[in-house]
């Protein structure tokens, strides 16, 4: 049996990450992650800033990273939504499915800043427990750690340009 393919996203905050990957996670024998949902449950209500983000999601990943694992090799595909936005957060990804030699695709959204803003003002309204983090300082915040992958990161990139299919 061959391995599941490992799917995840890269994008500025905004960008369509989550909605993304409900529609990947949509395809027949698909897992969904959501880092967001772990958060919230395994951290409720702690996640207000950007170091905390980074305190508690450093807390998580090595308790998930097995398991994904685990699915994968059983030919299950795995869709996360984690952020694949920095070169360590990719380096984690990577190290999932190349330590069990699984296919991966990373999906690079790419919107505008001005775009990616309206996309947070909408969340705002349609989830009001996000009111807290889903501003533009904290857009501002994250988008200052961003970096577009590159090709010699030896990834399989399928980029999206906002509002298009997949090339």
């Amino acid at each position: 049996m061959s391995n599941g393919v490992l799917t995840f996203f890269c994008g500025k905050m905004g960008a369509g990450k989550s909605t993304k990957s409900n529609e990947f996670a949509q395809q027949e024998n698909t897992i969904l992650f959501s880092e967001d949902e772990w958060l919230g449950a395994a951290y409720p209500d702690q996640v207000s800033s950007l170091q905390d983000y980074i305190k508690y999601s450093s807390l998580l990943k090595p308790l998930l990273k097995k398991n994904i694992q685990s699915i994968l090799a059983t030919g299950t595909n795995v869709v996360m939504d984690f952020p694949a936005n920095t070169i360590s957060q990719r380096q984690w990804l990577k190290s999932i499915y190349s330590e069990i030699e699984a296919p991966h695709r990373l999906v690079y959204l790419e919107l505008s800043d001005e775009d990616c803003l309206k996309q947070i003002a909408k969340r705002r309204v349609q989830q009001p427990g996000r009111a807290k983090t889903d501003t533009q300082e904290m857009f501002e915040q994250m988008s200052q750690y961003f970096v577009a992958p590159g090709p010699d990161e030896g990834f399989n990139v399928v980029s999206i340009l906002a509002g298009k299919k997949p090339v």
